[in-house]
């Protein structure tokens, strides 16, 4: 709802400034009756009339004290009560001047005070008409001093000049209250602009996703917005410094403000999460602060992927178009001609053919399943059923002996994961890991645990392990050491996993497994634990 002008509805300070004013008024009556009561015409108050001076000024007082009941009660309206007032003192100021000797006695200058008062209460409205009523009541009282009682007629001249100030003191009150007018609006848009420019900005802070940390100039912080505190697992309040709630922090910005530069541009905050630093110098007037941006390097790599995403799912639209089709007709040709006699060199060709366009089926399959990572709808599920049913249906498919691959580990854990996708994954770093293993007893398995409140899930082989100058490529796309593998499998289980909040790395067993060859070690954390209460399990 839009603001009402002041001209329509007097706010607060309206009210407040008439109170001042008849407060002055009641001070002012009180003066005149306590001098008149005590000291008599020997003031040259009541000069002319002392009782007339004497009975005025009572019922002045008593005028002004009952005006403050209205005033309580804002009743009449304010302009009404306004006018009551200055109306009242230009008949009652009349009446005194008269008593005390007209022109002479100085009491008309007291108007000028009255008027003044009321030209800056109203604003400016209907100064000027005081001011006419003013110098009409001053040039009847003296017209009246000349016909019937001792005034002098060239003394006009003098009452004149006194009209002449009532209206040049209305005109000063009401340009003055123009330009006081003005400028309590411009201050009122101001205040709106500056609330709106507030507001917006709270609004930012608390939603940007990177984080904001605003430093005075002795590395106080004086705000800090979500999305810092959630970089920095701490929310710090305004006033508190930078060095006793993020020492790690307080290091880089100490470097910066010594030397201009940080150390690194990317400050790792916890397991998992990377920050890029930027500082940003505030300088006015006299203040110079520095403002912390903390970019979420997580979140940069999650644009990253979804951009990288885009182009592999216009990729493999074009893949299963221009390479299926012909793919299966050479396929299909070739099996037909396996079917013909002929030599064994022939079919061992033909085999050959057929061999590699199966691989390339393959390929296009695993990279058409890069797809499925945007797709990712997560549900929360107790973890080892579904290991259960895993694995009895990965030993089904893969025919292995009882045994060969074993589930041990924490029960009656919950996590929040894309069921399909998980499966899809353990068939992955399984089948991988089956392959790269002695398949004994024993040879695989699937250990569950809980570290620091998270839940991981250890997929482990007693084979050979991987060579350390192959690691740093391990999740590499189309990178293997297989002659048969795509090199997809272990990338695909990797996008899965962040898909779904979860992290997938390569660790080494460092015999701290049952397994009696400590071989490779894929460990999968979940990004959140539900515990359903039950503590650690039996091995299955």
């Amino acid at each position: 709802m839009m603001d009402r002008p002041i001209s329509e509805f007097p706010p607060v300070d309206f009210w407040r400034s008439l109170r001042y004013f008849n407060l002055y008024r009641l001070v002012l009556a009180s003066l005149f009756v306590f001098l008149a009561g005590t000291f008599g015409s020997s003031l040259s108050l009541g000069a002319r009339n002392w009782t007339l001076f004497f009975v005025a000024s009572l019922i002045y007082a008593v005028a002004v004290i009952l005006s403050f009941i209205p005033l309580r009660l804002r009743w009449p309206r304010f302009t009404w009560q306004l006018a009551g007032q200055a109306g009242s003192d230009i008949a009652v100021l009349s009446v005194l001047s008269y008593a005390s000797g007209g022109i002479q006695s100085s009491i008309g200058l007291l108007l000028l005070i009255s008027l003044a008062a009321a030209g800056m209460i109203s604003r400016g409205k209907i100064t000027l008409f005081f001011a006419a009523l003013a110098s009409i009541a001053a040039l009847l009282e003296h017209s009246y001093a000349v016909l019937y009682a001792d005034a002098v007629v060239a003394q006009y001249v003098q009452v004149g000049l006194l009209c002449v100030s009532y209206f040049a003191v209305a005109w000063l009150a009401h340009t003055l209250a123009k330009y006081a007018v003005d400028s309590q609006e411009l201050a009122q848009r101001r205040g709106h602009d500056l609330a709106s420019l507030s507001e917006a900005n709270r609004l930012v802070m608390r939603d940007m996703q990177d984080g904001v940390l605003v430093l005075d100039e002795q590395g106080v912080i004086m705000q800090m917005n979500p999305g810092a505190a959630r970089l920095l697992h701490h929310s710090a309040l305004s006033g508190s410094p930078l060095a006793e709630n993020f020492p790690l922090l307080f290091g880089q910005y100490a470097l910066w403000k010594r030397t201009g530069t940080v150390s690194r541009d990317t400050l790792q905050l916890d397991v998992g999460v990377q920050a890029r630093l930027r500082f940003v110098a505030v300088e006015r007037d006299a203040v110079h602060g520095v403002v912390i941006f903390l970019e979420d390097m997580q979140r940069v790599r999650a644009e990253a992927q979804q951009i990288k995403l885009a182009a592999l799912g216009r990729l493999t639209a074009s893949i299963a178009h221009e390479i299926r089709n012909p793919l299966s007709a050479i396929s299909y040709a070739t099996e037909l001609m396996q079917e013909e006699q002929g030599d064994a060199k022939q079919q061992r060709l033909l085999q050959i053919v057929l061999d590699n366009t199966q691989r390339i089926n393959r390929i296009v399959r695993d990279v058409m399943q890069l797809n499925r990572r945007d797709r990712a709808q997560p549900e929360v599920f107790e973890l080892n059923a579904m290991l259960r049913t895993f694995v009895d249906e990965f030993n089904l498919a893969e025919r292995l002996e009882p045994g060969v691959m074993v589930l041990t580990g924490v029960r009656g854990v919950e996590v929040l994961f894309d069921r399909g996708h998980l499966r899809q994954v353990l068939w992955n770093l399984c089948r991988n890991a089956l392959c790269y293993s002695r398949k004994q007893a024993g040879s695989l398995m699937l250990v569950t645990n809980v570290v620091d409140g998270r839940v991981m899930l250890d997929v482990l082989d007693n084979g050979p392990g991987v060579s350390a100058e192959h690691r740093g490529r391990l999740f590499e796309p189309f990178f293997t050491t297989s002659t048969e593998g795509t090199g997809l499998g272990l990338y695909i289980a990797k996008e899965l996993c962040e898909a779904n909040g979860a992290q997938l790395e390569y660790h080494d067993q460092d015999g701290q497994t049952a397994n009696e060859h400590a071989g490779g070690c894929f460990r999968i954390t979940f990004g959140e634990l539900h515990e359903n209460g039950e503590g650690a399990g039996h091995g299955e």
